[in-house]
């Protein structure tokens, strides 16, 4: 589900809650990810993004606030990258910035199904590349 040309999916992982990070990290490599970061602020992730292969991740799970810092830098790095992203967050809908409406939010604490169901799409996004 998760692999093509037996590379796995490289999912980054943005949360300044560590049991959310660690949650969603089993989770991904129970789906036979490999998860890139996780980092808890904005400053970590933009490095995971810039480091190496800018093609190199398939998709992310980011949370919206981290600890007053809001993720949006990162999700326009990303979105500059055409990688798929997802937020994972306390925060309503309505809370998220509305230039960003468009990008699925998960409400912690997040069902592992929901998890499931975009590591899939991310896999199924990549195949058509």
């Amino acid at each position: 589900m998760t692999e093509r040309q037996g590379q796995p999916l490289r999912i980054l992982v943005v949360d300044d809650e560590v049991m959310i990070a660690m949650l969603l990290e089993d989770v991904l490599v129970a789906c036979g990810c490999k998860v890139v970061g996780p980092a808890g602020n904005v400053a970590t992730a933009m490095s995971l993004i810039n480091s190496g292969d800018k093609a190199a991740i398939d998709g992310a799970f980011l949370d919206v606030n981290l600890r007053g810092e809001l993720i949006y830098p990162v999700v326009d790095a990303l979105a500059a990258r055409d990688v798929p992203v997802v937020f994972v967050s306390g925060y309503s809908a309505d809370d998220i910035d509305p230039r960003y409406a468009g990008i699925p939010a998960l409400a912690k604490p997040v069902p592992i199904a929901k998890i499931e169901h975009y590591v899939t799409e991310f896999a199924n996004r990549r195949e058509k590349w």
